[in-house]
C-alpha cells in the first residue's frame, strides 16, 4: 500500500491553474474555488450549461451544391452548433464505407506524457475523459475543433489502469495496477476520495471493474475467477460469484439484470445479478483463450474476443437458451489478440481493436457483419496501438486511448447528434 497519498487535490496549485480565469482570481480562497467547481459541474446533471447536450432541430433539407468534403465539414459544424438531443439518425447505417471525418485529438489541449489507458465520453454532457500512466485524469469539452481542456486531476503515485464515469456522470472511479486502493472523484464536490479498504473484500489489488447500468453497483474482477459486487453507496461487498478459471472480460446486459463473463480458458458464463446464480455456461466457438467481451445496447448481440484475434458475435437470446450456441458471425480481421470490444449506442457498429499491434482497430457494420473499408482512415500512423474504445452517447463521435498518449477523435457523419 502506498504510504503517502494525496487524497484531495491541492487546491492552491493544480485546480487553481485549471479554474482561474484572471490574475484577480489568483487569490481566490479555497472555499470559493470549491464553490466555483461545484457551480461549474452542477449543470452537467441538471442539463442547463454549455457542457450539456441541448436539444436542437435538424436543418431543413436543401440542395447540395458543394463538394462532398465540404458537405461533410458542414455536417460536422452543424453538430457542434446544436450539440444533439439524444435522438439518433432515423435512417439505418449503410455498410461498405462509413462517412467520417478525423478531428483534432480529443486530448490535444493536454496530451498525456505516457500511455493512455482510458478514453470515455460523458453519459450526458459533451465532454470526454482521458486517463493513463502519467497519473492523471483529464476532462475536455468536445467541439471537434480545439477540444479545450476543462481540468486535470493528478493522483500521486497512481498510474491509472482504468477510469469510468458513474451512470449519472457526477463521479469518476479510477483504479491502478498494483493497489488495493482506488479513487472516487466527486465532480460535484470537487474532491478526490480514496477508498483504502472495502469491507469483506479479500483481494490484493483492485484493477478491472464495471459500473452497473442502474448505477447502484460496482463489479470488481478479482483473482481465481471471482467477481465481487459492491454497492456504490457504501462501497462494501454484497455478493460474489466465481467461475472455473481466470476472468478475461466482463459485460453487463443493457438493463443490468445479467452479467456476461469471458474467461481465459475460452468459456462464457451468464450470471443473474439479483440472485448471483449462473444462468448458463458455454464454450466460445473455436476459442482457446478468451480476451474480451461486449454486449450490445439493444440486448441483441454478444461479442467475444480471443487471443487469436477472432471475434465471435452471438445472439444473446441463443446464448441464454443453448449450451452450444453458434456464432451469427465470426470476424477474423484482426491478426493479434482482440483486447478491446465496444458496441455503439444504436448497436449498428462493433468496434474491435488489439493493443498488440499498430493500427489494429476496425469498425464492423451490423447486421451485415462486414468491416468498413475506409477505417482506419489514413495509411500513416494515426492511431498507433489502441486500448479502450468508446462512442459518444448518440454515436456522433468515436475515440480511443493509444500508447502514444493521444486520444484520436473521429466524427461519424451519419449520426446527427453527439
Amino acid at each position: 500500500m502506498v504510504r503517502s497519498i494525496i487524497w484531495i487535490v491541492d487546491m492552491t496549485h493544480r485546480f487553481r491553474r485549471d479554474l482561474t480565469k484572471s490574475d484577480a482570481e489568483a487569490k481566490m480562497s479555497k472555499q470559493k474555488l470549491q464553490q466555483r467547481m461545484k457551480e461549474q459541474y452542477v449543470d452537467i446533471s441538471s442539463k442547463k450549461q454549455w457542457v450539456e447536450c441541448r436539444p436542437g432541430q435538424r436543418q431543413k433539407s436543401r440542395k447540395r451544391i458543394r463538394k462532398k468534403d465540404d458537405s461533410d465539414d458542414e455536417d460536422g459544424d452543424d453538430l457542434m452548433r446544436k450539440t444533439g438531443n439524444f435522438v439518433g439518425s432515423s435512417d439505418s447505417l449503410p455498410k461498405g464505407i462509413i462517412r467520417m471525418k478525423k478531428c483534432l485529438h480529443a486530448n490535444n489541449d493536454r496530451p498525456s506524457e505516457d500511455r493512455l489507458t482510458t478514453a470515455q465520453f460523458h453519459p450526458s454532457a459533451q465532454v470526454v475523459m482521458t486517463a493513463g500512466l502519467d497519473q492523471s485524469i483529464s476532462l475536455f469539452q468536445v467541439d471537434g475543433k480545439t477540444n479545450p481542456k476543462i481540468q486535470t486531476i493528478h493522483l500521486e503515485k497512481f498510474p491509472v489502469h482504468k477510469a469510468q464515469f458513474s451512470v449519472d456522470g457526477e463521479q469518476v472511479v479510477a483504479t491502478s495496477f498494483r493497489n488495493k486502493l482506488f479513487y472516487i472523484y466527486d465532480m460535484m464536490e470537487g474532491k478526490v476520495i480514496p477508498v483504502h479498504t472495502v469491507r469483506d473484500l479479500r483481494e490484493q489489488r483492485v484493477k478491472e471493474f464495471e459500473v452497473s447500468p442502474d448505477g447502484e453497483s460496482l463489479l470488481l474482477t478479482g483473482t481465481s475467477g471471482y467477481l465481487h459486487v459492491l454497492t456504490m453507496k457504501t462501497k462494501e461487498v454484497v455478493n460474489s460469484m466465481k467461475i472455473n478459471g481466470n476472468i478475461a472480460g466482463v459485460a453487463f446486459s443493457h438493463d443490468g439484470s445479467k452479467v456476461f463473463t469471458n474467461c481465459e480458458e475460452g468459456e462464457v458464463y451468464i450470471w443473474d445479478m439479483r440472485s448471483s446464480k449462473c444462468l448458463n455456461r458455454f464454450t466460445d466457438d473455436g476459442c482457446v483463450s478468451g480476451t474480451s467481451i461486449a454486449a450490445s445496447k439493444n440486448g441483441q448481440y454478444l461479442a467475444c474476443g480471443s487471443a487469436a484475434g477472432v471475434v465471435n458475435v452471438y445472439s444473446q437470446e441463443e446464448c441464454m437458451r443453448q449450451n452450444n450456441p453458434k456464432p451469427l458471425k465470426t470476424i477474423i480481421n484482426l491478426v493479434t489478440s482482440a483486447t478491446s470490444l465496444c458496441f455503439n449506442p444504436t448497436s449498428e457498429i462493433l468496434a474491435i481493436a488489439s493493443r498488440a499491434d499498430d493500427e489494429a482497430a476496425r469498425l464492423v457494420h451490423i447486421p451485415s457483419f462486414t468491416v468498413f473499408s475506409n477505417f482506419p482512415m489514413f495509411q500513416r500512423k494515426t492511431m498507433y496501438r489502441a486500448h479502450r474504445l468508446d462512442f459518444s452517447p448518440n454515436s456522433g463521435f468515436f475515440s480511443l486511448a493509444n500508447n502514444k498518449g493521444h486520444a484520436p477523435l473521429f466524427r461519424l457523419l451519419h449520426y446527427k447528434n453527439f
